[in-house]
Parts: structure tokens; sequence; C-alpha cells
């Protein structure tokens, strides 16, 4: 078709379509570039301009494409989301500067949830014209304040680089000797490697602001901040997993005494099979932690009351690629079951639908359900004045959310909140 129809077209936009999850994939399941396999063969067939995308994040990889033939210009959506100014970057050589895509396809899925486009590089994204926030630029802090952040994971960095670039004196204090928080466990799941570029980043540009302080292994009591009393303090000290099994579906507590969580399981506690994974969480970390003890060898058996496991990655346009993949490693998947108990060397589920309980084999049981706020500090401090929570110390829940309440506290700290701009029909009579 393509040589029958050769010198028609003005230009060939060439993509791996037939269903969104291949047009879209995300990191976790494909390469940069990936649909190059697939489209390099157009451009021998003609002479018109040759597009294609396949989430291009590097400049470099950009360039190979054109040097190499396969296509005359690069199509990047995604990319382009995460940092609208991302060629005007690669013009003025500054590409550490660039804010590369991880492919989380949490853009995709605010486009299938219908709602306001979202990004979790980019805070900004769906806010530049609804309240005006430039992605680039920002209005600085009248004074020039100390701010305490407390927590280096993706909302302490980004409430601290955003401060940072307002012009107030930032320190930030980590209590652990890398940066990241949650995002140094999850970017080493399967797949996942591209998540800690929004430590990265955020790393690189608190490195160039010489109104930036940063302490590692710096855990922080509430003597300690009152004894600093910085003007403004953020406390961004993250979430922990619960072991009481509530959850999505799963509303009251139980009692699980030895279970474990994915906090255990990145701490390197012992997770030996049959593994049981209950996940009432439905986004990556059940299906992500299943794959890597799958492919350490272990017999595991994902147990979940969604009717598909993983199911709110139906969103991200990854579930059928995470069902495929568990199911190619072996893994057993239990759909529409409920946890309810844990014995010696089994787990109890019960049927959704039918309540009929069974036994399953069981000597590591691990709980991928809610998470709740590590709020110590807030709960001693927090009628302090200028003292606020920020990410999942407020509300757990994706990396997007957390870096966006970070964002929002600090570019509007000493602004009016304002209600965002609405579009409205224009009702006048012609």
């Amino acid at each position: 078709m393509v040589a029958m129809l050769a010198e028609l077209p003005d230009l060939w936009d060439v993509n791996v379509a037939g269903a969104l999850g291949n047009d879209s994939k995300s990191a976790r399941f494909s390469p940069e570039g990936y649909q190059e396999d697939y489209i390099r063969f157009v451009k021998t067939l003609t002479t018109k301009p040759v597009v294609s995308v396949g989430r291009f994040t590097s400049p470099d990889r950009m360039v190979e494409q054109i040097k190499k033939g396969v296509q005359d210009f690069i199509g990047a959506a995604r990319p382009s989301i995460a940092d609208p100014f991302l060629p005007e970057k690669i013009r003025q050589g500054r590409t550490d500067e660039i804010r590369e895509c991880i492919g989380c396809n949490i853009c995709r899925a605010a486009n299938n949830e219908a709602i306001s486009l979202r990004c979790t590089q980019n805070p900004t994204m769906g806010e530049e014209w609804r309240r005006g926030w430039h992605p680039e630029r920002i209005a600085s802090y009248p004074k020039r304040d100390t701010a305490l952040v407390v927590g280096a994971g993706p909302a302490g960095l980004e409430a601290a680089l955003t401060l940072a670039r307002r012009g107030l004196d930032v320190t930030l204090a980590e209590a652990n000797r890398h940066l990241g928080g949650r995002i140094a466990h999850e970017s080493t799941l399967p797949g996942l490697a591209t998540w800690g570029r929004v430590r990265d980043w955020r790393m690189t540009m608190l490195a160039k602001l010489p109104n930036v302080q940063i302490f590692r292994e710096s855990r922080m009591t509430a003597g300690d901040i009152t004894d600093l009393n910085p003007d403004h303090l953020v406390l961004a000290t993250g979430s922990r997993w619960r072991r009481d099994g509530v959850g999505v579906v799963g509303m009251e507590p139980l009692s699980f005494p030895n279970a474990l969580t994915p906090d255990d399981v990145f701490s390197g506690t012992p997770t030996p099979g049959p593994v049981v994974i209950y996940d009432d969480e439905h986004y990556f970390m059940g299906g992500a932690l299943a794959e890597k003890l799958a492919r350490s060898g272990h017999a595991v058996t994902l147990v979940t009351p969604y009717p598909q496991v993983s199911g709110w990655t139906v969103y991200t346009d990854e579930q059928g690629f995470i069902q495929d993949r568990l199911m190619s490693l072996g893994v057993t998947l239990v759909t529409q079951h409920m946890l309810s108990a844990q014995g010696a060397d089994y787990a109890r589920i019960t049927c959704a639908t039918s309540g009929e309980p069974r036994d399953i084999a069981c000597q590591s049981l691990i709980l991928v359900t809610g998470r709740q706020p590590i709020d110590d500090l807030w709960q001693t401090l927090h009628s302090r004045p200028n003292t606020v929570r920020v990410g999942d110390c407020l509300a757990p829940s994706s990396i997007a959310d957390a870096v966006y309440s970070a964002h929002r506290y600090a570019r509007l700290l000493g602004e009016p909140d304002l209600p965002p701009r609405r579009e409205r029909p224009n009702h006048r009579s012609a």
C-alpha cells in the first residue's frame, strides 16, 4: 500500500496503531524509539517527508533517527508534554535542562479518564491557561525568606526547586543518603528505570541554584526544626504501606501478623516462596512486584478483588501488557477474590461474588493495599506558623499528584489562590 501511494501524500505520518496501547506504549513495555523496526521501510519507498513517533526523549536518539534515514523529523507528543520547550533547549545547547518524559502514561490516563491533562514531570501541564502557570517562568517571592523542606522525595525536591527559583533561601534535609524517596525504590522495578528522571532532573536543576543547601543523612526532629526556626516549613516526609489490608475495595482493617509490604521488599526482607501478592491498590505496584519476584525464580500468585489485574492501568493503556507479561512468567492470577486471613503456610481468600473461601499455599504474603502518611512531625508542629504538608505526607497518591501538590504550594506562596479560569460560551447575538 505504501509503495502504491508513495508520492501522493505531502507527508507520511507513520504509526503503529490498531490499539492506543501500541501507539503510546509506556516505558515499562518499550524502549525509546520502539517503532523503528515497523516504519523504517517507508523512507525507502517515497521521496516525501516521513515522520513517526515512539516516545523520543533523548536529543541524541532523535538525531540518530534523522542520520540513519529512518525519518525526516520527529513526532514527540508525550516528550513535549513533559517539556514544551524541548526544541528550544536543544537549539540553545541546554540539553541537560530538558525535563525528559518518563513514559509513565499518566497523560494517557488523564485523556482516558476525560479529565484535564496532567504530567508526572511537568506540574504546569494543563494549568498554563487555567491558572497562568508558565512551565519555565515563575514570579519572584517579595522577601528573601528562609524555607526548610524536610524530605527529598518527588514532592520535597519539587518544593525545594520551585521555592529556590522564586528566590527563597532553601534548606533541603533528607534522612537517607540517597535522594528521591519512593522513586529510589520504584525505579528499580522491572521497566521503571526512567522514573528516576523525576529525581535526576530536579537534582540537576537544584545544583544550578546558589540559594539551596542539601543535607543528606539528616533526620530532622521537631527540636531540630524549632532550633532552625525557618520562615517556612515544608513537610514532605512521604508515606508507608499499610499492614492491615485496607485498600480500595477492602475498607475494614484486618490482622495479618506476618504479612509484608512493598516497604519490606525494598528494604531486603527475605520473601521465601510460594509468594502471594494481594493487590487492592490496582496501579503498577502489585504487578511490578509480581514480575520482579517471578523473574527471581519465585512461585508467585497475584490476588486482586478486581476482575482484572492492575485494573487502574487500563487508563495508562498498560493493563493488557501487564497481564500478558505476568502470564508469560508463570504468575498465577486470581481475580475477584478478597484476602481474609493468613495462616502459617497459607493465605485464605474469599470470592468477592459468592463469598466462598479457599486456601492457597503461601510462605510470604505481600500486601499492596493503601498507604498512610508519615506525618509524625506534622502532628507535633502543625500549629507552627507557615507549616504545610505536601505530597504523600498530605495525601498518598501518584508521583504526579505529589509533584503537583508541592509545585502548587510553592508557586502560590504569597500569591492569591484564585479559582481557575473556565471557558464559557459566547451568548452574544450576532
